[in-house]
């Protein structure tokens, strides 16, 4: 396991052009560096098994990067590049050495505008195109807006997806069970709603998993399997949540933030049937990308939430006790600039993406 690993490490960094930089950090100096240049708007990153990293960019490009090679993705859905829209998250399955399965979220052109929706494919033998693309879920209704996507992609343990997905301008819809805007949903790989899904039997939308989120641009899985997300708030108010079956997360009745206006938001922060926030910020830092981090290479970060920042261009690293969540430290703050994801490598190396610099980084002991 350790040689695949390193196998690894040595075909990204293969070609890479590399820059390093040592940084200070509560837990020791680590090493930034920078292992792919000359990106536009990237978005997500997803490591393939056997050496290699995804990227996406929201002009719809996909890049598979391995050794000396960038190739651009074949086969990619036609996306709509509109305000935070275009080409957003990429997974890779958890049995893609056997399947080489891969998702992606993404804006789709709708006649109203665009609706976030949800693909899998199967990436071909020599990582030049996608093959057997499938749309797996789109949302009921599209949106000539241009914002609050979500997107993020998470493969439950049990090989369900969780798809985040913003309430696209519209707030009140949040609390709509009739529309998916604002909403955590729940699928099977192959599309289908799963049986234990809370609305399955009527009441709302069957995919829906939870309700009331204003746009989750980061997710993850605890070790427990437990799901994660971090949402933007409006000014002031981003929230990190654990959605449940059926729970509604209060916005836009309940926010820890204002309107940009000044004007308060719905009716305070608390009502009895809304769920709290495990942690939130205010002044708002606009979360984007969420790891929980294994402890592989860092043992001090052990179960500790990563969150990039796109407005102060730096990694919120939060300590856990249990469900209790505090903010440790800043990382890298206006170093690396507007942090949009955040993922472990298989080595247990770091890596983000700094939309400013066009650049993938990876972190490592120093």
């Amino acid at each position: 396991m350790k040689r695949l690993i390193w196998v690894f490490v040595a075909l990204v960094i293969t070609g890479a052009a590399q820059a390093q930089d040592r940084q200070a950090t509560a837990s020791g100096t680590v090493e930034v560096t920078r292992m792919v240049g000359d990106l536009s708007e990237p978005w997500a990153l997803a490591f393939v098994p056997g050496g290699g990293v995804l990227i996406t960019e929201r002009d719809g490009r996909l890049w598979h990067i391995t050794g000396s090679e960038r190739i651009a993705v074949a086969g990619v859905p036609q996306v709509v590049q509109q305000g935070q829209g275009g080409l957003l998250d990429v997974v890779v399955a958890r049995d893609f050495p056997q399947t080489r399965a891969v998702f992606l979220s993404f804006s789709k052109p709708a006649r109203r505008g665009a609706k976030t929706a949800l693909v899998a494919a199967r990436l071909s033998e020599d990582g030049r195109a996608l093959q057997d693309v499938k749309t797996l879920f789109e949302m009921s209704t599209a949106s000539g807006k241009g914002q609050h996507f979500g997107s993020r992609i998470v493969e439950a343990p049990d090989g369900t997806l969780f798809l985040t997905i913003g309430d696209r301008g519209a707030r009140g819809e949040a609390q709509n069970l009739e529309v998916h805007n604002g909403k955590v949903i729940r699928i099977n790989r192959d599309g289908s709603v799963p049986a234990d899904n809370p609305f399955v039997d009527g009441g709302g939308l069957p995919e829906i998993w939870s309700l009331g989120h204003r746009n989750p641009q980061g997710a993850a899985l605890d070790a427990e399997g437990r799901l994660w997300t971090v949402a933007h708030g409006a000014r002031g108010g981003d929230e990190v949540n654990t959605p449940e079956a059926g729970r509604n997360y209060g916005w836009p009745v309940i926010s820890y933030g204002v309107h940009y206006s000044g004007q308060p938001i719905g009716e305070g922060v608390a009502r009895e049937g809304l769920e709290q926030p495990r942690h939130y910020w205010d002044p708002s830092i606009a979360p984007s990308g969420m790891m929980i981090y294994s402890g592989r290479l860092f043992p001090d970060w052990a179960g500790d939430i990563f969150v990039g920042s796109l407005k102060f261009d730096m990694i919120s690293r939060l300590e856990r006790d249990g469900l209790a969540v505090s903010e440790a430290e800043r990382l890298f703050e206006g170093r690396y600039y507007r942090i949009r994801d955040i993922r472990e490598a298989p080595d247990g190396s770091i890596w983000f993406l700094s939309v400013g610099d066009g650049a993938a980084y990876r972190i490592t002991p120093g």
